[in-house]
This record gives structure tokens, C-alpha cells and sequence, in this order.
């Protein structure tokens, strides 16, 4: 653990991905898939739920079905985590799930252009949540 807090993953509002900011846990995740979805895009569903912590949490999703390669799952996983660490969020969890294919076995498994819209819907899904407003939670 003390390797973590060397790397100045603890302050606030810092770029990290560190374990506290990552839904980790089957229970977590169900918890934040009962709840409707709060934003849908052309290829991701994004729940949310309020969290008692300082920070907002993230959980991401990508079913073989939708991206049967690894390289695409893990880019989109990349992608999605790379602008949760740059984008300031309310203390919120957050699970982003793929809906729809990105692409088929037939087109290349990962092009910029790809890229580029997987960061523009993110972006829009992460902004949206910027704004919302959430139940302020009593600190216990």
C-alpha cells in the first residue's frame, strides 16, 4: 500500500487510477446496475450511483460480444479510464458498459478513428455527469 501513496495517488482530485477509484466487487457493481441507466450513447450505456467517499469510483464493462477482440476491449477499457482520470466528477460511482458493437471481426481491431469516437462519446457521457446534480450524502 505504501507504494501507492509514493506515487501521490492519494491526494484529491489527482490523476490515478488507483484501487479506491475502481468498482472492484460483484456487489458493487449490482448495486449500480439496479438503478436506471443515466446516460445512453451511440455504443455505451453509463449507470451512476452516489458513493460516501471523497471521490468518484469507476467500473467498465465490455461483453466479447460486442468487441470480440482483446485489443478492442482493451483500448476501449484504456480509453474509458483515461478520461475518467482527466475528468472531475462528483462523488459518484460510475460503470460504463459497452451496448453495441464497435466493430467486426472483418475491420481492423483498433483504428485512430475508432479511438477518436469512442473519446468523443466518453467525453459527452462523463460531461453529462459533471452536471448532474446528486443527493448530498451525510458523512458518517
Amino acid at each position: 500500500m505504501d507504494s501507492l501513496q509514493t506515487n501521490g495517488s492519494t491526494g484529491e482530485g489527482s490523476h490515478d487510477f488507483a484501487r479506491a477509484r475502481r468498482i472492484i466487487k460483484t456487489d458493487e457493481f449490482s448495486s449500480v446496475f439496479r438503478l436506471r441507466p443515466a446516460q445512453k450513447s451511440a455504443h455505451f450505456v453509463l449507470y451512476t450511483r452516489p458513493n460516501q467517499l471523497p471521490h468518484a469510483r469507476l467500473g467498465v464493462v465490455v461483453a466479447k460480444r460486442f468487441a470480440p477482440r482483446a485489443v478492442t476491449r482493451n483500448t476501449i477499457k484504456r480509453v474509458t479510464r483515461e478520461l475518467f482520470r482527466v475528468t472531475a466528477l462528483p462523488p459518484i460511482d460510475c460503470v460504463v458498459r459497452l451496448s453495441r458493437p464497435v466493430n467486426s471481426k472483418d475491420q481492423p481491431a483498433t483504428t485512430a478513428k475508432l479511438k477518436v469516437e469512442l473519446r468523443q462519446e466518453l467525453t459527452r457521457l462523463f460531461a453529462s455527469q459533471k452536471k448532474a446534480k446528486f443527493p448530498v450524502n451525510p458523512a458518517k
